[in-house]
């Protein structure tokens, strides 16, 4: 991770990791999370109907990892922020980022919605089941993209790179050896390719016949 600050790994991650159940819960109405994009400073936050995957179907809000303060915003104020957003607050805009309308969002002036009783239910159950431990996982997952309704692409940081690496993996087949080969598999330079079309990554790796 050379090329990455590792406090910027870090908070994608733990952002990614906060935001992974609005998945499956809505954020609000009928909207769900799609992707997470790690980029320098910000995370892009994909949302779009439970199992939208064509980029005409998505929105991006682009929003800062700090506040006008210069410190550190956290997930639940992304969720937040998020969910105005998903609620009819969207910004203006005629940017695209891999097809999709891109937001840059302003969180000085924009107001957080406050937790919901999914939220309250989530935080009890994550923190049960799933207890905060020092070491963070590796490699640590700064993002991911629904690609297809049985694939998707995950965001990788990894020391074997100047940068994220991509892996475009399917949702079926083999996923336990897969998902336990995945640490190794990314490393391998002879897979890595440029997607000129994903500025989010440096090199993608393939990993959808293996």
């Amino acid at each position: 991770m050379s090329g990455v600050c590792r406090e910027t790994v870090e908070q994608q991650a733990y952002v990614t990791r906060f935001l992974l159940d609005y998945t499956a819960v809505p954020l609000a109405g009928a909207a769900f999370l799609r992707g997470v994009l790690p980029t320098p400073d910000a995370v892009r936050v994909v949302t779009g109907a439970a199992d939208a995957v064509a980029p005409r179907e998505l929105t991006v809000f682009e929003i800062p990892l700090s506040d006008e303060d210069d410190e550190p915003v956290t997930a639940p104020l992304v969720l937040g922020w998020t969910r105005t957003l998903v609620s009819g607050a969207h910004p203006r805009t005629d940017a695209f980022v891999m097809g999709m309308p891109l937001a840059a969002v302003d969180t000085a002036v924009l107001e957080a919605a406050g937790p919901t009783r999914d939220d309250q239910v989530l935080r009890v159950l994550r923190t049960l089941a799933w207890p905060f431990v020092e070491t963070p996982p590796s490699p640590a997952l700064c993002g991911f993209l629904f690609t297809g309704q049985a694939s998707m692409r995950l965001y990788l940081a990894t020391e074997r790179a100047d940068g994220l690496i991509a892996a475009d993996v399917r949702l079926t087949g083999g996923l336990t050896a897969l998902l336990a080969a995945l640490p190794s598999l990314i490393g391998e330079e002879e897979r890595w390719v440029t997607d000129m079309s994903d500025r989010h990554c440096v090199h993608v790796a393939d990993l959808t016949t293996w």
